[in-house]
């Protein structure tokens, strides 16, 4: 089972102020000044005094006094002022900004969380960057969306990074699918003709509330595991997200109530879990097949298709051209929606509720120009 990462037992850099000008630059907790006043609270003012006027090298401080650091926290507890210790936050990587709020929701000042893929940007195709390879090697949890979503990209930085205890299997490796209502799991043998199918599942879970529920609890319980001293903390952070959650749903799903059953059109099958709780009807979908450029004979169908149900609503992710969208619009008489599927998509939308917030205020506005 991976550990997590253990505290550094080097010693903790502090800083000097030097010279005249004020000059700072960091030093070994271990590097003691003779001649300087033994209490750590006092070691920067007291360091000008002694050394004002002298310019002071690395060397020379190593040279001067060095002790060990058992030694200096002995001292320092002695005489009554211990240097303060800062426990150490879990620090949480996720595949998507969409994870990174949920897990920031539940872990709140315990976690350092930073997420990989932008919220503006197709977490099918991330481009790898080496600053990717940093994070993943600091990283206790890795938070993916699985379901092979995150396939084209994460796999080979898992890999690269040697982090042991974010290895697929480990315990600092978190594939939240595990935790949501899944939909669209293909019955038979999935083949490329078939276009980018998902053989375990539409992996687009998260827009759904429910889901969203059920993520920051399975996230809240993993944290808890490899932090047990803040299990209840973060119990106790997912309890205040689900009354908050069950307040804004409220919110929502009377907001869209006046829009059940009304049909729209799809550029990509990202939608699934979405239309579902809301009660939309999605009847076709830009794409000939998932992941397939539009084709002039598909477009055609899906127009005629568009005008014979009286549908006017296109929704298309942000990262999609929208010449094939707004050509179709101008025939049906429709409307183009660019929707946010992820957290940050726009910088306002900072968080998973103002996600929601987001798109239903776009959705209805669309819904009421195209009566």
């Amino acid at each position: 089972m991976a550990e997590r990462i253990q505290p550094d037992s080097r010693s903790v850099p502090v800083y000097a102020v030097c010279g005249e000008q004020g000059y700072e630059r960091a030093v070994d907790a271990g590097d003691f000044f003779f001649g300087c006043a033994w209490r750590a609270s006092f070691l920067r003012r007291l360091v000008r005094i002694n050394h004002k006027g002298h310019e002071v090298t690395r060397r020379n401080f190593g040279a001067s006094c060095r002790i060990s650091g058992l030694a200096i926290a002995f001292i320092a507890a002695a005489l009554g002022s211990a240097i303060p210790a800062q426990a150490k936050k879990l620090t949480v990587v996720t595949a998507t900004t969409d994870m990174a709020a949920l897990a920031q929701v539940v872990g709140g000042e315990k976690i350092s969380v930073e997420a990989i893929a932008k919220g503006y940007q197709d977490p099918h195709f991330v481009e790898a960057k080496p600053s990717f390879l940093l994070k993943l090697r600091q990283a206790d949890l890795l938070i993916t969306v699985g379901l092979q979503l995150e396939i084209g990209w994460l796999p080979p930085l898992i890999t690269q990074s040697g982090n042991p205890r974010i290895q697929v299997g480990a315990n600092g490796y978190l594939d939240a699918s595990q935790f949501a209502e899944i939909l669209e799991i293909p019955a038979g043998t999935v083949t490329r003709a078939m276009g980018d199918v998902h053989p375990l599942g539409n992996p687009h879970y998260w827009l759904d509330p429910e889901n969203g529920r059920r993520l920051a609890k399975g996230i809240a319980g993993k944290l808890g595991e490899l932090d047990s001293a803040d299990a209840a903390y973060f119990q106790q952070r997912f309890q205040d997200f689900d009354k908050q959650l069950t307040t804004a749903e409220q919110k929502w799903d009377a907001e869209m109530k006046p829009y059940r059953g009304r049909k729209v059109v799809t550029y990509h099958n990202s939608l699934p879990n979405f239309v579902k709780h809301f009660g939309l009807n999605v009847i076709g979908y830009v794409e000939p097949r998932p992941g397939i450029p539009p084709t002039p004979s598909h477009t055609i169908e899906l127009i005629g298709l568009m005008k014979r149900e009286n549908c006017k609503i296109i929704l298309v992710e942000p990262y999609f051209d929208l010449k094939t969208p707004n050509s179709i619009a101008a025939q049906t008489g429709g409307k183009v929606v660019q929707y946010l599927p992820s957290v940050g998509g726009e910088k306002d939308v900072t968080d998973y509720f103002k996600l929601f917030d987001y798109d239903i205020d776009l959705l209805i506005k669309a819904f009421q120009a195209t009566q």
